[in-house]
C-alpha cells in the first residue's frame, strides 16, 4: 500500500517476504506424494513433507507476529495539514470550540482517551460533526496523523 507521500513502507516489504516464505512452505507441504523407489524412501518423503508443514507453520506464525509499523509523526503533519487543518489548525476546533486537540480536551472528550489508537479510531470513523476519513486516507496515513496529534498535544501545539 502506498502512503500519501508515494513511498512504499518498509514494513510492507518485510511482510511480503514473510508471506512469500509462508506460501512456499505451504505449497511444499501439499505436494502430491510420489511412489517410493525403495522401502526407506517413504519415510524420508514423509519426513520432508513434515518439515514443509513446519516451515509453513513457522512462516505463518511470523506473518501473524510481525510488528505493526511505527507511525511517522512527520508524515502525519503533512497529512494533517492537507486534511485536518481546515478545522483543527494549531490544535483548535473551529466547529466545536471546546473539543480541541489539546491534551486536556482529548482526555475529556475522546472515546478511548489520550492515545494514538483512540485518535486513529476517531479519524477513521468520524463522530458528530467530524467526517470519517477511513475511506479517504490509508490506515498508515491515519496512524501517522494520530501520532502527529498525540505528539503535538503533548508538546502543547
Amino acid at each position: 500500500q502506498m502512503s500519501a507521500q508515494g513511498s512504499a513502507p518498509l514494513h510492507s516489504e518485510m511482510l511480503a517476504k514473510i508471506s512469500c516464505l509462508a506460501l512456499v512452505g505451504s505449497a511444499a507441504a501439499f505436494t502430491a506424494p510420489t511412489m517410493p523407489l525403495r522401502s526407506g524412501a517413504s519415510t524420508m518423503q514423509m519426513s520432508a513433507q513434515g518439515n514443509a508443514v513446519k516451515v509453513a507453520a513457522a512462516g505463518a506464525a511470523l506473518l501473524v507476529a510481525a510488528p505493526a509499523f511505527a507511525a511517522d509523526s512527520g508524515a502525519g503533519e503533512k497529512i494533517f495539514t492537507a486534511n485536518c487543518a481546515a478545522c483543527h489548525a494549531g490544535g483548535k476546533n473551529s466547529v466545536v470550540p471546546d473539543h480541541t486537540l489539546e491534551k486536556d480536551a482529548i482526555e475529556k472528550f475522546l472515546t478511548g482517551g489520550f492515545n494514538e489508537k483512540a485518535v486513529a479510531t476517531q479519524v477513521t470513523n468520524g463522530k458528530g460533526a467530524m467526517p470519517a476519513f477511513g475511506g479517504r486516507l490509508s490506515d498508515e496515513d491515519i496512524a501517522n496523523v494520530a501520532a502527529y496529534v498525540i505528539e503535538s498535544s503533548e508538546e502543547g501545539w
